[in-house]
């Protein structure tokens, strides 16, 4: 035993040093696109990230910040290393898992000395199996950025291996430490994800295994029992003891008169004292079952406790301080993730259902100054009941784009109704096939390439009559099947050897993969790909490829007599799964000298005026800015607002706070005005006139609360509308030319009344709490917009904004209609020439994704939009200077030519560099030319079929301008070529 413990002990850790070093190597060097920036700024200052948290993640990425030794630009580094060594670790208890696990198959006994073949063949499976779940697609990705899914699967990793070392062990008080263990370890990884706790069925079912004897019956109640035990920790424990918390505060605050805090002291003296008095209570009844569950309920709350951190830290109103938890009202908001909404799961609306009626829900309470007072009320929809039914898969009807999307997948018209039968369809097609079946392929068998919606490879996948772009994605991972193959033998030799380590396993995989797609009951459009939420079922599928190293040396030893030379070759003949893994995934998981993420949020603030208002849309335009500014302190003087969270209360009363040097706003609506619940949430267009209203007497008004502008929803609440859709602003022309704000070159389109319009159906709080600034800011402070914030409000101030970079700012001057885009030339020109970051745009080696290569577009196009106003100046020096700048700083050989590219044809041609303009243009038709042939038989997408037709038709247009007929013809007769077989 002694021989083999070491040999064990030795492999494992050579397992774990070849993980970590591959992940080392390969780790981003920064904070990656995402949630990552947010977690990396909210672990260096501890804040407060989106619901639910990740209190636990965020002490380590804490402690992990401070080896950056002072240096900020290191911080995001370190906290990255934190995810690597977290998944390091993940394969030395995932090899020792398959390890304990083999010699339970092969039928040894763990007290007697394991003979070397049986040895060899032991640690060939731990070796192979660890292996290729180190070189996976999915958890690679995660092991090299600062998110929660690395440190989330160690976690998983560690129960699964502790419940198989508890099973070895026989002193039943030695024994018991390690489920009290499990507890523990549970209890923490709440604090940084909840997918380990999916685990606990299958780690029941161990218990199950050792406890008592097998029958179908002892089985089911197992499964019974663990579920339950699962749903006490995700709704009893989890948003259930805090709720129940928040009633005895309001009980004791608002009925009884004692001080904020009483109920919760109370209430937790109580529960604590429940739990000793259990422990003491089984300890004198000599009660075993009793002492473990109340033990192992005290050890995963002493976990759990980490999510204090969440309350304490946002008292102190940190920057980052999202839904503002600070109290156990807003707390359990926060736990309970209640901004993203709700998901019918086995019952529920169709995404036809038409809301019938609503009534006021449970009330929720907001601290006053001395009791709790109700701010708002949940509503509680009815929904048609012709438009209800079970299993309702397809439900969301508010996105009119996942409307759509069903109506597409499931053939049905406007209005239609979908059938029981079309529900199943959509779960088993699209949530079961698309959002977990097509990854777990990916993952074993192989991927296409790294644009959004990529199907998986197989045997009969070649790259064969493939256009360039897509041969040489290096997203493009062709493992020829060979680690699903090995997976399927290992699962199939499980099954046939040991049937309760199979149906462990199995449990597992079907726990953490379709029992997550069952439950989520996600929608059909997706911002990005989620296969990082299904590692922990591609773990167990690892095991499994582990095994076909038992099944192969079986199969070999009947042929070989040297077993150990079975053994050997079994091992290296598996081995080929993760090799072909590692050689295939290298170059598209090796993040290293990777920075655009964060340079392109400082190229945001520097593109804005000192003390700037800078608004922005999405994740990936936001939390790279709360990085950049939180930990490497850059631009602290700009107020970053997300417009998403400006439709919120607490978000707002943030917005009215010195944040380093950024003021306050100066808004003139109070909180009452804007309070969550109230009469400005939405307010709807009347459309009673086609008169402009004056911006400035709508929020008199609205500060008032005119009887004028109301409507009564109910005998006691109501909602403020807006008579007119057209607004105006009428501009203090002192103010403005006193503060020097006008670009000279645009002084003569100064305008002392700003026209515009409302879009769509109504303006959200956001909308008018722009328009509040608008006016209380008085130009004083630069406000600036992004293109997704732009585009994302309700009203049109398109013709009122001004190019200075990657930013538009907001001015009184009027976009004449025959120009495209008012640019201030000369600020824009010394902010991307002097104050713009591209750090490795240029290297070929350095790998950018489909999503970096999105941002990198947008680089390009303002580059171009730079160039163009130049030149309609007559500015060609400097014109020539923004061109070759662009193309020295993102080469063709580091990121392809995209279609912002022929933009540039004519401006070439112009500037004496016609043979440079024939060369772009033959390259691009020629890539065009390709993959528009192998888009008529291969769908990518109707946005790539649209991009290459915008190529062809550009570079034609251009051609024709500077008379290089024949390179344009040849554009023209690709386009028509195609044209006609996509369109007719």
């Amino acid at each position: 035993m002694e021989r083999y413990r070491k040999i064990n002990n030795l492999i494992g850790w050579l397992v774990f040093f070849i993980a970590t070093a591959v992940y080392w190597l390969t780790v981003e060097p920064t904070a990656s696109f995402w949630d990552c920036g947010e977690f990396i700024a909210a672990s260096y200052r501890l804040q407060v990230p989106h619901p639910p948290g990740a209190p636990f993640f965020l002490l380590v990425g804490r402690m992990f910040s401070f080896l950056a030794m002072g240096e900020v630009e290191s911080i995001a580094y370190w906290v990255n290393i934190s995810s690597v060594l977290s998944s390091g670790f993940t394969i030395l208890f995932l090899f020792w898992t398959i390890t304990l696990l083999a010699r339970k198959v092969m039928g040894l006994n763990i007290k007697e000395e394991t003979s070397m073949e049986n040895t060899i063949a032991i640690m060939g499976a731990g070796f192979v199996g660890a292996l290729a779940y180190t070189f996976s697609d999915s958890f690679w990705f995660s092991a090299v950025e600062a998110e929660v899914y690395a440190m989330s699967s160690f976690f998983t990793a560690f129960v699964v291996w502790a419940i198989f070392k508890w099973e070895t062990i026989e002193d039943e008080q030695q024994a018991n430490k390690w489920i009290i263990l499990i507890a523990y370890m549970i209890g923490l990884s709440i604090g940084v994800h909840l997918l380990n706790l999916v685990t606990i069925p299958a780690l029941a079912l161990i218990y199950y295994f050792r406890k008592y004897e097998y029958s179908h019956k002892g089985a089911i109640i197992t499964l019974a029992t663990s579920a339950g035990i699962l749903l006490i920790i995700l709704v009893g424990i989890i948003p259930g003891l805090p709720s129940l918390a928040g009633r005895f505060e309001i009980l004791f605050v608002n009925s009884f008169g004692l001080p904020f805090g009483s109920g919760i002291i109370f209430f937790s003296a109580i529960f604590i004292g429940g739990i000793v008095y259990g422990v003491y209570y089984s300890v004198k009844k000599e009660l075993l079952w009793l002492n473990m569950a109340t033990l192992s309920l005290a050890f995963i709350l002493i976990g759990y406790i980490s999510y204090g951190i969440i309350a304490i830290r946002s008292q102190y109103n940190p920057p980052i301080d999202q839904n503002n938890p600070q109290n156990i009202m807003s707390f359990v908001s926060y736990l309970k993730r209640e901004q993203y909404g709700s998901r019918p799961l086995l019952y529920g609306q169709y995404f036809t259902a038409e809301v019938v009626d609503q009534q006021r829900g449970e009330p929720i309470y907001e601290k006053g100054e001395d009791r709790y007072i109700i701010k708002d009320y949940k509503i509680d929809n009815t929904y048609d009941p012709d438009h209800v039914g079970l299993m309702p898969r397809m439900w969301d009807g508010r996105n009119p784009n996942n409307v759509k999307a069903y109506q597409e997948k499931a053939g049905l018209r406007q209005g239609e109704k979908p059938s029981f039968g079309d529900h199943i369809k959509f779960m088993i097609t699209h949530q079961m096939g698309h959002m977990y079946f097509r990854y777990f392929m990916w993952n074993f068998s192989g991927r296409a390439h790294d644009i959004q919606g990529s199907p998986y490879l197989t045997l009969a996948d070649s790259d064969k009559d493939l256009p360039d772009a897509l041969k040489n994605n290096a997203a493009r991972n062709q493992y020829y099947m060979i680690p699903l193959i090995l997976g399927l033998l290992g699962l199939f030799y499980s099954y046939r050897k040991d049937k309760k380590t199979f149906s462990f396993v199995a449990l597992l995989f079907f726990m953490t993969g379709a029992a997550i797609i069952l439950y989520l009951n996600a929608p059909p459009l997706e911002p990005r790909e989620r296969d990082y939420a299904y590692v922990g079922s591609f773990y167990a599928f690892a095991i499994w490829i582990g095994f076909a190293v038992l099944w192969l040396n079986e199969l070999l030893s009947s042929f070989l007599k040297q077993r150990k030379v079975a053994a050997a070759v079994a091992t290296a003949i598996c081995l080929s799964a993760p090799v072909i893994m590692a050689s295939e995934n290298w170059d598209d998981h090796d993040r290293s000298n990777r920075y655009y993420s964060v340079d392109s949020a400082r190229n945001f603030l520097a593109s804005c005026e000192p003390n700037a208002i800078l608004f922005t849309g999405g994740d990936n335009d936001t939390f790279p800015l709360w990085y950049v500014q939180d930990v490497e302190g850059f631009r602290t003087d700009v107020r970053v607002i997300v417009l998403s969270y400006f439709n919120t209360d607490w978000y707002i009363d943030q917005m009215t706070r010195q944040y380093y040097e950024s003021e306050p706003l100066p808004f003139s609506l109070e909180r009452r005005h804007y309070r969550q619940g109230g009469p400005n949430d939405v307010l709807y267009f009347e459309d009673k006139t086609d008169r402009s209203m004056n911006i400035r007497s709508y929020l008199r008004r609205v500060r008032e609360e005119s009887e004028g502008i109301r409507m009564r929803t109910s005998a006691d609440d109501y909602i403020h509308l807006i008579p007119s859709r057209n607004f105006f602003l009428n501009i203090d022309s002192a103010q403005v030319f006193n503060l020097g704000i006008l670009p000279e070159e645009h002084k003569d389109k100064f305008v002392d009344r700003m026209d515009f319009s409302g879009k769509g159906r109504v303006l959200e709080k956001k909308d008018l709490m722009i328009l509040d600034l608008m006016v209380a800011n008085n130009w004083e402070r630069p406000i600036y917009f992004n293109n997704t914030s732009l585009n994302s409000i309700n009203i049109d101030l398109k013709d009122f904004v001004v190019t200075e970079g990657a930013t538009y700012r907001l001015l009184p001057v009027k976009r004449p209609q025959e120009i495209e885009e008012l640019v201030d030339t000369d600020k824009m020109y010394r902010n991307m020439m002097e104050r713009f970051h591209t750090r490795e745009l240029d290297n070929p080696d350095v790998y950018y994704d489909d999503n970096y290569r999105g941002f990198i577009l947008n680089l390009r196009t303002t580059y171009l939009t730079l160039a163009e106003a130049l030149f309609e100046k007559n500015d060609y020096e400097r014109a020539e200077k923004v061109l070759v700048e662009m193309f020295e700083r993102i080469p063709d050989e580091a990121i392809s030519y995209d279609f912002t590219i022929p933009r540039t044809l004519a401006m070439w041609h112009t500037l004496g560099h016609e043979e440079k303009a024939r060369e772009i243009a033959k390259v691009m038709i020629e890539r065009s030319d390709d993959m528009l042939q192998y888009l008529r038989t291969n769908d990518l997408g109707r946005m790539d079929v649209q991009r290459n037709f915008v190529i062809v038709s550009e570079i034609g247009r251009q051609l024709e301008k500077v008379g290089e007929n024949e390179l344009a013809e040849r554009a023209e007769e690709v386009f028509s070529r195609h044209y006609s077989s996509f369109f007719n």
